[in-house]
């Protein structure tokens, strides 16, 4: 019996990450990412000093109402910037940050869930 779950229809999962990229859906992404449950963008971001307020702002000016964030901030987990989390609170979307990893397997749960999610994910080698 097969127990693998499946997203539904137009909806992406996130399969591995390292070696400076991604695999969603069985193609290769090179880099940072702003995923989506229906598309995948590159993400202008190299370091953690990068992520800011503006870098997350193609989230909040989407049309698909997204209500969860989840930041993948790199190999290991670091504090979570307060006034980041509060001025995308202000616009309407809580933010969720861990390591990269994590937020991979988070975004998978809440995509499968039908959440209103989206990730930004920090590349990791």
């Amino acid at each position: 019996m097969d127990i693998t779950p499946r997203p539904g229809a137009g909806k992406q999962l996130i399969t591995s990450y390292g070696d400076g990229g991604f695999k969603i859906s069985g193609k290769r992404y090179e880099g940072s990412l702003l995923v989506f449950p229906n598309r995948t963008h590159p993400w202008p971001v190299v370091t953690l000093g990068d992520v800011s307020l503006d870098s997350l702002m193609p989230v909040t000016r989407t049309e698909e109402g997204v209500r969860l964030l989840i930041v993948g901030c790199g190999r290991q987990f670091s504090p979570t910037p307060l006034a980041m989390q509060q001025a995308l609170f202000k616009l309407g979307v809580a933010l969720e940050w861990m390591d990269t990893g994590a937020a991979c397997r988070t975004y998978n749960v809440l995509v499968l869930e039908g959440r209103e999610v989206a990730a930004a994910l920090l590349a990791v080698n």
